[in-house]
């Protein structure tokens, strides 16, 4: 039986999901793979969560149904709101999806305190990203904070650690980074307002997709409806 501590890491499909599995694995963890379906618009992003799990060879990967479109309140959730695609812009975009980060991070911490693992990975970034407030690395401590309150194991001393490797890497560190550890960038999956089985090109997260492999001097291996515009 392995003596490899095992962690849990959030897994959405996405380029900064995929490097942030694979630092876990690189780090030595074993990977408890946890996906999220909320009835999002992008559904098939859980496709290529599942292809990103495969591959780092997660010893369990659970889709949990939550069907976040009861709420509404975000273009991700209700289809009566537009994906924007005039480029990224200096506030918070209605692809935003409200609390997000939070509920996920708290189904991540519930079942790492029943599998005993202590560590949870999550590919938030700081940087180049579409300004949402759950990406901060104060929101990160802060849920920090609260796991240890919340949790049997926090109160009797044993404390969790959330990992956000890519907290403070550009979309081109990133890329770079999924480059150095042989990961095929292809079989994830970004983009907020599919074309079919091709990404739109013209969101917010094509744009910073592509301008992370551009500005990484990287190809990109994504197959666009339209080609990505400069911001």
């Amino acid at each position: 039986m392995s003596t490899s501590p095992i962690s849990v890491v959030l897994v959405s499909g996405g380029l900064d999901s995929m490097v942030s599995a694979a630092l876990a694995r690189e780090a030595g963890y074993r990977l408890l793979a946890l996906s999220i379906d909320y009835n999002q618009r992008h559904q098939i992003e859980l496709a290529a969560a599942r292809r990103i799990a495969t591959l780092l060879g997660a010893e369990r990967h659970v889709v949990l149904p939550l069907d976040l479109r009861a709420f509404g309140g975000s273009a991700l959730t209700d289809d009566t709101l537009a994906v924007p695609k005039d480029g990224v812009g200096d506030d918070i975009p209605v692809t935003y999806v409200p609390a997000r980060n939070t509920i996920f991070l708290s189904l991540a911490l519930g079942w790492a305190e029943a599998a005993g693992a202590r560590d949870l990975w999550i590919g938030v970034n700081a940087l180049d990203y579409s300004g949402y407030p759950d990406c901060r690395p104060e929101f990160i401590a802060g849920f920090e904070t609260l796991a240890e309150l919340a949790t049997r194991a926090g109160v009797e001393g044993d404390r969790f650690r959330i990992h956000a490797p890519l907290q403070h890497m550009t979309k081109a560190d990133i890329a770079r980074e999924a480059a150095r550890l042989g990961l095929d960038a292809g079989i994830s999956w970004s983009c907020y307002d599919p074309a079919g089985d091709l990404h739109c090109g013209r969101c917010d997260s094509c744009r910073l997709r592509a301008k992370g492999f551009a500005e990484a001097g990287l190809p990109d291996p994504t197959r666009y409806a339209e080609a990505p515009l400069a911001d």
